[in-house]
């Protein structure tokens, strides 16, 4: 008897714990997805901003109409020299008029209006000193103000962090909700067959043969029901819009590339949260059974 594969056979089949576990299994994988998906695209959300605003800065140059020029040549030198700094542009009107676009419409009118000028500073690897840099354009250039994108940067990736680790917390929880439905339809179904452990018992059955028989049954549920929960998860991510940079995070929210790899994880995790769940339940109620 120890060693029978087929001792799950001693488990009725069907009942309210068969359906129990298969759609707890399914509808928590189903969720494990989208917690997963999460996860893993705000982690790119939180990287993309780290990269793109950390080796970048802006330079506004504010001046009456007669010394803008000469202020951003000014500007310009003291960028070219400055340790850190990998390249400075100026940008021209089209530039700016499509910055601004968005907000404004088109066709907006820059001569007649007291635009900044702006230059676009890209950092080398090491970066620079920006408060450094702020003390010298003060001294030469009176209307320049260095942006290094540090008040807008941080938040952002802070809080895409913490979306992230909700994103694991919540992957957390579904399993633990998991073990805990799984663990009482075990309970129930150890309950409900009473008798049927009675009667194995009687023909030497020991209770680590009946404990097996239980665990097979509810892990294959759980792996099935996970399986089944998964792969509509998945279907539902595809249905998703595809990744646009204008869309944001919004449209980002999916699994890329080898990422797909890892709701594959989620049927196996299941079966084993199912297998710990219920091997733990049998042993407790059968020696709480006389």
């Amino acid at each position: 008897m120890p060693g029978d594969t087929q001792a799950d056979r001693v488990v009725p089949p069907s009942g309210f714990t068969a359906t129990l576990t298969l759609f707890t299994a399914a509808a928590m994988a189903f969720l494990a997805v989208f917690a997963l998906a999460l996860s893993l695209a705000t982690g790119r959300l939180a990287d993309r901003w780290g990269n793109e605003l950390a080796r970048t800065a802006t330079v506004r140059i504010s001046a009456p109409e007669g010394q803008m020029a000469a202020q951003t040549a000014a500007a310009l030198r003291v960028l070219e020299t400055t340790t850190g700094v990998a390249r400075a542009r100026a940008l021209d009107d089209a530039e700016q008029a499509a910055l601004l676009e968005p907000w404004f419409g088109p066709g907006l009118p820059l001569d007649q209006l007291p635009i900044p000028r702006l230059i676009e500073v890209t950092e080398t690897a090491q970066g620079f000193d920006a408060q450094g840099l702020r003390l010298r354009l003060a001294a030469e250039v009176p209307g320049a103000v260095l942006d290094d994108h540090t008040r807008w940067r941080r938040p952002l990736v802070r809080a895409a962090s913490r979306l992230r680790l909700l994103g694991w917390l919540s992957l957390a929880l579904i399993g633990a909700a998991t073990a805990a439905m799984i663990t009482l339809a075990a309970q129930a179904a150890l309950a409900a067959n009473a008798q049927v452990i009675t009667v194995l018992r009687l023909v030497g059955a020991q209770d680590g043969y009946i404990a097996r028989a239980f665990v097979r049954r509810f892990a294959v549920r759980g792996l099935g029901g996970a399986a089944a929960g998964t792969v509509l998860g998945c279907l539902a991510i595809l249905a998703l819009p595809a990744a646009r940079i204008e869309g944001g995070f919004l449209t980002g929210l999916g699994f890329q590339g080898w990422h797909w790899l890892w709701p594959l994880m989620i049927p196996p995790l299941a079966g084993l949260v199912a297998y710990g769940a219920t091997r733990a339940a049998a042993r407790r109620r059968l020696e709480e059974m006389p």
